[in-house]
């Protein structure tokens, strides 16, 4: 038996809890993992609470993230021992994800962990880290450059967001962050590499089809108005990556800024992304991820506390990335 946190059915409805399960085994395709370090992310956060959205049958564990180190590989392509991550991929949805002491994980969407991170850096970085690097190469292969004006990066305090800023900056673009805590966090966001600040409730109305122009690039992970916004703002050619519904699965708008300023929305998403792009995405980070602003985006909890951090996220009581201590 190892240890895990599992959702399942109650009386009361879905409730997570900490218990054992029977020690999985590695199917053919799979790699069977010890599991040293998980996040906490958004999806996470819901499956906690039971959402079918997102955990798609019970009972589950959660962990749409995993690091740690090869127990077995059926199809050879890492030796025991090898640190491996493992982002997305149904983990945590369709099936047992990073919140156990090991993980069954497909191996076609494994990858080493890139020696300039540690483990506990690539857990940092997780799910919310690699989203945001699928952003920016989304934007870049759409032929966004630092030239192109300005970007907007919204929710973010977030863990897409916040790094999705770091990025950014540090390829020289110029980043305007959106959240709706700038007295509490606008210096953190300074700090990552914005260059501007505006508070999320500019967003809060109904879109007009057409708005001033201000944006060559949006990094969106909320959705809703605030998506609808900020394509409706975006310049003649400018590219909208959206990558999540923290707001609203709802994007209500016209089609004008598509046929009137060849606006492009490239949409992200990060569980099915083949390996190669993974890889791509991982190389991007390795590249242009400051470590100490990645420290200071993340904290680390342990094991116990996952719940109880689970429901503060799902109250916007939480920012950056938060790291789970899987094996202490």
């Amino acid at each position: 038996m190892i240890k895990a946190i599992v959702v399942d059915n109650s009386s009361t409805g879905p409730r997570a809890q900490i218990g054992n399960i029977e020690t999985p085994k590695a199917g053919e395709g799979e790699i069977s993992v010890a599991v040293v370090y998980s996040s906490l992310n958004y999806k996470d956060g819901l499956a906690l609470a039971g959402n079918p959205g997102v955990a798609r049958s019970l009972p589950l564990v959660p962990g749409i993230d995993v690091v740690g180190t090869v127990i077995d590989d059926s199809t050879g392509k890492f030796a025991a021992g090898t640190p491996v991550l493992v982002n997305g991929a149904g983990l945590g949805e369709r099936r047992n994800g990073g919140y156990a002491d090991i993980a069954i994980v497909p191996a076609t969407a494994a990858i080493r962990v890139p020696t300039a991170f540690s483990l506990l850096q690539a857990a940092a970085i997780g799910t919310a880290g690699f989203t945001a690097a699928l952003s920016v190469l989304a934007l870049e292969d759409a032929g966004l450059t630092p030239s192109s004006g300005t970007v907007l990066v919204t929710g973010a305090t977030g863990g897409v967001g916040s790094i999705a800023v770091a990025l950014l900056a540090h390829r020289g673009y110029d980043v305007t962050a959106s959240t709706g805590r700038i007295a509490e966090h606008g210096a953190f966001l300074t700090q990552l590499g914005a260059t501007h600040l505006i508070e999320r409730d500019v967003f809060e109305s109904k879109a007009k089809p057409l708005e001033s122009t201000q944006w060559a690039g949006v990094v969106d992970s909320l959705g809703g108005n605030t998506l609808a916004h900020a394509i409706a703002q975006t310049q003649w050619g400018g590219v909208v990556s959206a990558c999540g519904l923290a707001e609203s699965s709802d994007l209500p708008l016209t089609v004008f800024p598509f046929i009137l300023r060849a606006v492009s929305l490239v949409g992200i998403n990060s569980v099915d992304a083949p390996i190669a792009l993974r890889e791509r995405a991982w190389q991007l980070l390795v590249d242009n991820l400051d470590r100490d602003a990645l420290a200071t985006v993340t904290q680390e909890i342990r094991f116990d506390d996952v719940i109880q951090a689970g429901a503060d996220l799902m109250a916007n009581r939480r920012h950056g990335r938060t790291v789970v201590a899987v094996t202490t």
